[in-house]
């Protein structure tokens, strides 16, 4: 009765994650269905929040709010400067917010997508690969500015002024 059991909980375990490779046979990301929502871990793209309907919030958000003219004036003048990686949790507030928020963003600065790493981590702020722990990463969403694989600054959450995207456009205009 006991390896009954203790197969049960390991096939309901692995049924409840599945893995995602990339071209390469590489895993790039994981789905866990957890009992509130889907959470991603692994380095994602936009068209998975954008083409996953348990990630609707992403479409919806895009939809609100106006671009931070400081920051467009700096992503259009830098853009071939530097590379983001966001590091965020699709079950989180703060991320469903802010993601769409600095798309907009990129779509109205011509920021190439290539050169975003979108990495989501799980509820305990970990992710495939120990890429939370190389970051550094405490709080989500957290936008690092990475030039010539350094990072030359970092915004956290909504940034200590409230207004992440100026905080990102002050980073990027100092490059």
């Amino acid at each position: 009765m006991k390896i009954f059991s203790t197969i049960t909980i390991v096939a309901l375990i692995l049924s409840a994650c599945s893995l995602t490779k990339n071209s390469t046979g590489k895993v790039q990301y994981e789905t866990i269905q957890d009992t509130e929502s889907k959470v991603l871990k692994g380095i994602v793209n936009r068209s998975v929040l954008e083409n996953d309907t348990a990630f609707a919030w992403f479409t919806n958000n895009m939809q609100y709010g106006s671009v931070d003219e400081y920051a467009l004036s700096a992503f259009q003048q830098k853009r071939s400067e530097f590379s983001i990686i966001i590091f965020c949790g699709t079950w989180c507030h703060d991320s469903q917010n802010l993601i769409p928020k600095l798309y907009r963003l990129f779509d109205k600065s011509g920021y190439p997508e290539s050169k975003v790493t979108l990495i989501a981590v799980d509820r305990q702020k970990t992710t495939l690969n120990g890429l939370h722990t190389k970051w550094k990463i405490i709080s989500i969403p957290t936008f690092i500015v990475v030039k010539n694989g350094v990072e030359v600054g970092r915004v956290v959450e909504y940034g200590k002024t409230g207004n992440m995207e100026k905080e990102l456009g002050e980073i990027v205009m100092g490059l």
